[in-house]
């Protein structure tokens, strides 16, 4: 049985590789279908996590380690919260609270300064109080700014054989330190203007767990 799955794992993984090759030849002549293809390839992962977490989660492991470091990814982008992967109960609240109570509509990234921030919707803004009553979030670009991060291409931290862009909290001491410091992000593009992350859990000096996926969209450059 352990072979059978093993087998089964390269197959699947094989066949992610070829997905995603025949998704860039696409992105050569119209990078708008690339893109979109690969969003839902994306939003049918995080369906498929609703009821079936561990094939979702494998699927969505095997998608990323495809993936390139997000370079030159700059200013605002659309967000989506893919799939939360703690355990079926937080990840349904998380689920709600990302669709509901704190809406989270992407990132804003600053290329030059390996800068960004976090893009809420207005009603975003009591709840986080609620939460963190001494922090604040900012108005800015139609929407509500929030939890500061730094950026740099490195290995992975749960998967060191693929380098990734970093989406580092813990530097910014503005940052609320319970639970916003401890998240390091993790963000790969599979085409041209979609982009897979990947959310870890910091449990000491370079020790993660993955709790989740997002994904985030930007303009195509064709």
């Amino acid at each position: 049985m352990a072979t059978e799955s093993k087998t089964r794992r390269r197959t699947t993984k094989s066949s992610t590789q070829e997905r995603v090759a025949r998704l860039r030849e696409i992105a050569e002549t119209d990078p708008l279908a690339a893109q979109d293809a690969a969003w839902a390839w994306f939003e049918r992962l995080g369906k498929l996590a609703e009821h079936d977490r561990a094939t979702a989660a494998d699927g969505l492991a095997e998608l990323f380690a495809c993936g390139q470091p997000s370079r030159g990814i700059d200013g605002p982008t659309e967000g989506i919260l893919v799939a939360p992967l703690i355990h079926p109960l937080p990840d349904t609240l998380l689920r709600f609270m990302s669709a509901n109570l704190m809406p989270w509509v992407g990132k804003r990234f600053n290329a030059k300064e390996a800068r960004g921030d976090n893009l809420l919707t207005n009603r975003s803004r009591w709840p986080i109080k609620l939460i963190w009553p001494l922090y604040g979030t900012r108005p800015g670009d139609g929407a509500r700014l929030a939890f500061d991060f730094e950026t740099r291409v490195e290995a992975g931290g749960v998967e060191p054989t693929v380098d990734v862009l970093v989406i580092d909290y813990g530097q910014i001491e503005r940052n609320p330190r319970l639970v916003v410091r401890s998240i390091r992000d993790e963000l790969v593009e599979i085409v041209d203007g979609a982009h897979l992350g990947r959310i870890l859990w910091r449990q000491g000096e370079d020790r993660y767990t993955n709790i989740g996926y997002f994904a985030l969209r930007t303009p195509t450059s064709r």
